[in-house]
């Protein structure tokens, strides 16, 4: 697949802003609405483009607390991690990693007791390391900027 500066581009304003109407996406990227919309799908049948989403601020839904955990799973449990990571409902992204870690997992918590209840719950195969989040770091980089060569 190649992709040009205009694909770049586009790939750009909807990680900024996915409910850009097409109309507006053109104008951003110097393209009619049609030669857009045309660029976007053949993004999206190919694979590129993967879905639309949206951000939420777990804050204002009581989450007050997120936190970063390395797990380390002893005996060789890595399914019964996996399955117990995708069904519990604060977790946010769980990673299979290598390293001294075998997964990091991102969840969200209403105060220190829930994520007590989770360290506790996974604590007779795992050894979890848990990591607060205080605040998180905005980072924008450009498609064009991740596939150029770094000097």
């Amino acid at each position: 697949m190649k992709f040009d500066d205009i694909d770049l581009s586009i790939l750009d304003e909807l990680s900024r802003d996915s409910r850009l109407s097409m109309r507006e996406l053109g104008k951003k990227v110097n393209l009619s609405p049609p030669s857009v919309t045309e660029r976007v799908r053949r993004l999206e049948s190919e694979g590129v483009i993967t879905g639309y989403t949206i951000g939420i601020d777990r804050k204002k839904l009581g989450f007050g607390l997120e936190c970063i955990m390395e797990v380390t799973v002893r005996n060789g449990d890595f399914e019964k991690f996996k399955a117990f990571a995708q069904a519990h409902p604060r977790v946010l992204g769980c990673w299979r990693t290598a390293g001294r870690a075998c997964f990091f997992v991102r969840i969200c918590a209403a105060d220190l007791g829930e994520i007590e209840a989770f360290v506790n719950s996974i604590a007779s195969y795992t050894s979890p390391s848990t990591h607060i989040v205080f605040s998180e770091v905005n980072i924008v980089t450009s498609l064009k900027e991740q596939l150029s060569t770094p000097s």
